[in-house]
């Protein structure tokens, strides 16, 4: 069931006024932090307004990020994730396998570029070959795409870092509380394009129902609908579509952190537009190798831990083995480590059981004549999972 009226959208997502406190005036921390309890005991939904992020800046990013993928797929494979999670992921490359609120069978019918702080190849996490910390890929003749994205991933840093007291202050916490886990933070940019997808197949989405597993996210406003959200009664209604803002929400570290007191929301995508549609989501983590647990304010007699410590590192790497094929098995465009022997073994994804492809040799993005295209059609039907 899908709710998308305008005074239920307003009464379980509100739009917060940021900017007093971005202008650190006196007394406005307080009601803004006991606005963000309110929604994150419910939806864990929110949109932020005068935040102070330029428009020019998001403009710029939802440009380029139609410009790199427009281009054909030839162009964009070369720039594909590898173990880091960096780059392009084609379409069919993820299953969101994790999902608490949909058994989802299908990968998301759509296609990413993911973005993280670009650093130099001598900076020391990069040498080191730190898990999850690595270069940026970019199109070598594009420049325009790495500039406004890192302008846009630095500034967008900077905002949400300060925005990250208020979510303490709401747990009861000093403002403080995170500043040891923010102190250089993980985060993230995943540039989105949702293909047109106005009769979506059964079980079919765009993005598949699913939760963050970072902090929080921003979400610059798209300029068509298609982000719905799923209230603890199992409605699913849209954000306010307010020009100019961020839609926020919750994420599984902040789950944890709170003990499930702003627990994880679920959401979707589905472009049921005629025409495409872009988002570029913004996923602010703490460092990955802070210890993430239940904060004092959120345990007691009669509230235990529901968490045992993680940190976020080892809860990331972990879902992205679940959840991303690039991972699970050598990936769209790899070969399986098996792939290139006789007999290499390819798990079915419907009825279960395995079987045997003798003549399957991957190399490139070339399987014994049968493109890229086709097995990523293949798969996108459902049929072809490798082997984890």
């Amino acid at each position: 069931m899908t709710d998308t009226s305008t005074q239920d959208r307003q009464d379980r997502i509100p739009v917060l006024d940021v900017g007093a406190y971005l202008a650190g005036e006196a007394g406005a921390a307080a009601p803004l932090a006991r606005a963000i309890a309110r929604t994150c005991e419910d939806t864990g939904f929110l949109v932020v307004a005068n935040h102070g992020v330029p428009q020019q800046l998001i403009d710029d990013t939802f440009a380029v990020a139609q410009q790199f993928f427009a281009r054909p797929e030839a162009d964009k494979l070369p720039l594909k994730v590898g173990q880091y999670n960096i780059g392009y992921l084609p379409f069919g490359a993820q299953v969101v396998r994790h999902s608490a609120v949909n058994k989802n069978t299908r990968p998301n019918f759509s296609e990413s570029f993911y973005i993280t702080r670009d650093r130099a190849p001598d900076h020391p996490d990069v040498v080191s070959n730190k898990p999850l910390v690595g270069l940026n890929r970019w199109p070598s003749d594009m420049p325009e795409f790495r500039a406004a994205t890192t302008a846009y991933y630095r500034t967008m840093e900077a905002m949400t870092t300060r925005l990250v007291p208020l979510f303490a202050l709401a747990l009861d916490l000093p403002a403080d509380y995170f500043a040891h886990a923010f102190a250089a933070p993980n985060c993230t940019i995943r540039l989105i394009h949702y293909p047109a997808h106005p009769s979506p197949a059964d079980n079919e989405f765009g993005f598949a129902p699913h939760t963050d597993n970072n902090f929080i996210t921003f979400l610059a406003q798209s300029k068509l609908p298609g982000l719905e959200v799923r209230t603890a009664e199992g409605d699913w209604i849209q954000p306010p579509a307010v020009p100019g803002t961020f839609v926020v929400n919750t994420g599984a570290m902040l789950a944890r952190y709170s003990n499930d007191r702003f627990r994880a929301t679920p959401h979707r995508v589905i472009n049921r537009n005629n025409s495409a549609r872009y988002a570029c989501p913004f996923f602010l983590g703490p460092n990955h190798d802070v210890i993430v647990e239940p904060a004092p304010s959120c345990v007691g007699p009669g509230n235990p831990p529901k968490y045992e410590p993680t940190t976020y590192g080892k809860f990331t790497l972990h879902l992205l083995k679940l959840n991303f094929a690039h991972r699970q098995a050598g990936g769209i465009g790899q070969a399986h480590p098996e792939a290139h022997l006789p007999g290499a073994t390819i798990a079915l994804g419907k009825g279960g059981g395995e079987v045997g492809l003798p003549f399957l040799n991957v190399k490139g993005d070339r399987a014994h004549g049968f493109s890229l295209g086709w097995l990523v059609g293949w798969w996108m039907d459902g049929w072809m999972r490798p082997v984890a």
